[in-house]
C-alpha cells in the first residue's frame, strides 16, 4: 500500500498542509516554512514524505521520512 504523502501548497495568501485525498487542510499559516514545520511530523508518524510546492504550484522538492534504504537521493 502506498503511503500518503504530505503536501506544503500555496493557499491564496497563505499555506495549507493537506495529506494526498483529503479534502480539507490539516493547517493552514501565514508562510511556508510554518507550513512545513508542521507537515514533517505528520510525514514522519506515517512514515511517508512532504512535497512542498512553489507559489505557482509546482514542487520545489521532495523529503522522505519512510523507508530510507529504499529511497534515491536525487538532490545530492
Amino acid at each position: 500500500m502506498a503511503k500518503t504523502k504530505v503536501h506544503v501548497i500555496p493557499s491564496g495568501d497563505k499555506w495549507a498542509v493537506k495529506k494526498e485525498g483529503n479534502i480539507k487542510a490539516s493547517a493552514v499559516t501565514d508562510t511556508q516554512a510554518d507550513a512545513i514545520k508542521i507537515a514533517i511530523p505528520i510525514a514522519k508518524q506515517e512514515k511517508s514524505s512532504v512535497v512542498i510546492h512553489r507559489p505557482d504550484g509546482s514542487i520545489r522538492d521532495t523529503d522522505s521520512y519512510g523507508d530510507e534504504s529504499k529511497v534515491k537521493d536525487t538532490k545530492h
